[in-house]
């Protein structure tokens, strides 16, 4: 059904009239022109289209947009500020937590979700709280690592 749908995209009000039961990913690709935020399995499984609505981790390939009705989005393009990376993008750089790049969007922002229901998780927690992301590059070593550095380097700039 079209209708009109508003929300917050990276802190910047948005109003498109859209079918609103297109999801979330192909809105903010092919609408929006933000690419950062991948297609990968289409099934909600992989994490690679993974967004935040909300400050809550979701996965854009099984999200209706309609969802997203007067919330507020974050993707991948409005996690740095003011042209300076957002720490854990600064520690997936830092440890190399990345190959080819494609799943690494999804991964930070999890990581993001994450972090910001718990800010000093264990080494167990972590591997726990990005389990259901896939890096096909085989590059999870580094991405623990990653988020583990994030979270010192964010511990009480909350």
């Amino acid at each position: 059904m079209v209708e009109n749908v508003s929300f917050k995209l990276n802190g910047k009000p948005i109003s498109l009239k859209i079918n609103s039961e297109r999801m979330l990913l192909w809105v903010l690709r092919s609408d929006l022109g933000l690419t950062g935020t991948k297609y990968g399995c289409g099934a909600g499984l992989c994490g690679t289209c993974t967004v935040l609505v909300e400050n809550r981790a979701v996965r854009a390939c099984r999200f209706p947009v309609k969802n997203v009705k007067g919330k507020e989005v974050l993707t991948i393009e409005g996690l740095a500020k003011n042209g300076k990376l957002h720490p854990i993008q600064e520690a997936f750089v830092k440890h190399d937590a990345l190959q080819c790049g494609f799943c690494t969007p999804g991964m930070i922002l999890n990581a993001y979700d994450l972090l910001l229901r718990n800010p000093q998780p264990t080494k167990a927690q972590i591997i726990r709280g990005m389990a259901n992301n896939l890096c096909r590059c085989g590059a999870h070593l580094r991405i623990i690592r990653a988020v583990e550095s994030a979270a010192q380097e964010m511990k009480g700039a909350r």
